[in-house]
């Protein structure tokens, strides 16, 4: 979807720091952007899951050249092949959030004025150069998955795929 395509590259090319808080489900796209996050913050009930490959698709975001990068190779395969969700304190211990706090929205505040009173163009600057060496290299794979992602969608697999989740749902 061009929506969801266009989302995510205004979070990787976004200049200002960028700052996420998590409250509840992150699924999918809701886990994926926060490798794009300068600072990433979640309540203790979060739950964060890659649903991709258990829907006969691939994930998406530039998350597989990011996650792994992020957490290691064999923590991100164990994400993406087996779908399984995790908790808050997990996605902490991994490194794909910064805090686990009862208030998000507030710690996430916090840090933002913090940084909003350091000098401006020294925080875009430093952002700028903490992302020079992936910056193309991501919007590349962005482009890889969003078509392999394209191709799967029309695929028997991801049909059937999508069919039992659907059963799955409906039986509880």
């Amino acid at each position: 979807d061009s929506t969801v395509a266009a989302f995510l590259a205004a979070l990787h090319n976004f200049s200002k720091p960028l700052i996420i808080a998590v409250k509840g489900n992150a699924v999918g796209v809701g886990t994926t952007m926060l490798l794009h996050a300068d600072i990433a913050v979640a309540s203790e009930n979060a739950k964060f899951s890659l649903p991709f490959t258990s829907l006969g698709l691939v994930p998406e975001a530039g998350s597989t050249f990011l996650l792994p990068r992020m957490i290691g190779h064999h923590r991100a395969a164990e994400l993406f092949m087996t779908g399984d969700s995790f908790d808050a304190s997990y996605a902490e211990e991994i490194g794909l959030i910064n805090y686990v706090v009862a208030d998000p929205y507030e710690k996430a505040r916090e840090i933002a004025l913090k940084i909003a009173k350091q000098p401006p163009t020294a925080i875009i600057n430093t952002k700028a150069l903490m992302k020079a060496n992936v910056h193309d290299t991501v919007a590349a794979v962005m482009r890889a998955e969003f078509e392999i992602f394209a191709l799967a969608l029309q695929s028997d697999e991801a049909r059937e795929a999508f069919m039992q989740f659907l059963n799955r749902k409906r039986d509880k």
